[in-house]
């Protein structure tokens, strides 16, 4: 079969890139006889450019001009053989296309399967700055990804995913395809803690959702089999600058070689100084910002970043490029980055107990869980906090 998005790529070498070009397409297979000026607002490209594409779309006879634009059964049979799109429930799409935040109701049913699920999840490991976003958050980040038309048929990535995202977009596409059968999306995930990828593993093989599992650590060098394989990547990596830059690193090395792939960054609000900082490293890393929405994200407990936080949608470029290509022996965590030892005080037996990564007990989570040394009593009082 013909690449004809290739094809014409190469024909029109628009800067937006190769994904520019489906989205045009698929515009049109949701809307048989759209306008050309439509399609140029919707896709934010001049009239010229959108015209110079349907001229080479019609001379690959995968489109007609017969009061307005529509495709032909060479065209349709592109899309929903090659660009996976048979079988897909074209209402439902389209309603989450155009009311992507509103309280539909076949998103409601998924978060009742979900529900469940994401309750018994594991637990986090603060110590690896892990931080649950909550069902609602993890559901409107795959509607995202449908949004973005990087949805069905695409090599989904997610870097680091104690969120569940997969499972979400998983989900998402079995409420979308007539038969699963039919769907030709992948999703990876890469993760260090074997804990949430067996979870995931066990979900994905009694759902039957197309998830594929991988023990990866981002300090070592990507293995060479992931590189240049995805069409965008999720991440909500450590809330530090070092390991921000290493998980967008490691992402941006797996993405294919194309402008336009998408990448959805989940942050914590941070000061004016530390997101001049990340911009700083998006423009060194070829990235462009094409939305930032605050408040977007939702987490369960999480008090020390309030609970919410921001999505940043990244765009590749020509100029994009990993800027840690090797292994990484830096700090990574906040807790490597910010080392203190907490003192807390058992109110029962008034007993001292200290925390920290350089000591017995890491985490209050930790400590809670099993109890005063003396009396195993689960209620402490913080008395102090020290820099090490």
């Amino acid at each position: 079969m013909v690449d004809y998005l290739q094809e014409i790529n190469k024909n029109v070498n628009i800067e937006e890139g190769k994904q520019a070009i489906e989205n045009i397409l698929l515009n049109i297979y949701f809307k048989e006889g759209i306008s050309t000026k439509e399609l140029a607002r919707n896709n934010l490209l001049p009239i010229p450019v959108i015209s110079a594409i349907k001229k080479e779309f019609i001379k690959y006879r995968l489109l007609v001009q017969d009061r307005g634009v529509r495709l032909t059964k060479e065209g349709r049979h592109f899309i929903e053989n090659e660009l996976g799109f048979r079988g897909v429930n074209k209402a439902l799409y389209t309603k989450l296309l155009t009311e992507p935040w509103n309280d539909h109701k076949e998103v409601n049913e998924i978060k009742e399967e979900l529900k469940e699920i994401f309750m018994n999840r594991p637990e986090v490991d603060v110590i690896i700055d892990q931080s649950k976003c909550t069902l609602d958050t993890a559901l409107k980040r795959a509607i995202l990804c449908l949004k973005n038309h990087v949805l069905i048929g695409k090599k989904i990535l997610c870097v680091g995913d104690d969120d569940l995202v997969s499972i979400a977009l998983g989900f998402l596409l079995k409420k979308l395809s007539v038969n699963m059968k039919n769907c030709n999306t992948t999703i990876s995930v890469m993760d260090i803690d074997k804990r949430f990828l067996n979870y995931i593993r066990n979900i994905s093989e009694e759902k039957d959702l197309p998830i594929k599992c991988e023990y990866v650590d981002f300090r070592k060098p990507l293995p060479k089999n992931f590189k240049k394989q995805y069409d965008c990547f999720f991440t909500d990596p450590p809330y530090t600058l070092q390991g921000m830059n290493l998980f967008l690193s490691r992402g941006i090395e797996a993405l294919k070689d194309q402008s336009g792939l998408p990448i959805f960054f989940s942050y914590a609000h941070k000061s004016p100084d530390f997101e001049l900082n990340m911009q700083e490293y998006f423009v060194d890393a070829g990235l462009t910002v094409s939305e930032m929405m605050t408040r977007f994200n939702n987490y369960e407990g999480a008090g020390i970043i309030g609970s919410t936080g921001q999505m940043i949608v990244l765009k590749t470029t020509s100029r994009s490029r990993t800027l840690i290509e090797d292994s990484y022996e830096g700090v990574l965590y906040t807790g490597e980055l910010k080392r203190t030892i907490r003192s807390y005080k058992c109110k029962n037996c008034g007993g001292i107990i200290k925390v920290g990564a350089s000591e017995k007990i890491k985490t209050i989570e930790d400590l809670k869980v099993q109890g005063c040394n003396k009396c195993k009593n689960k209620v402490f009082q913080l008395l102090e906090k020290s820099k090490i």
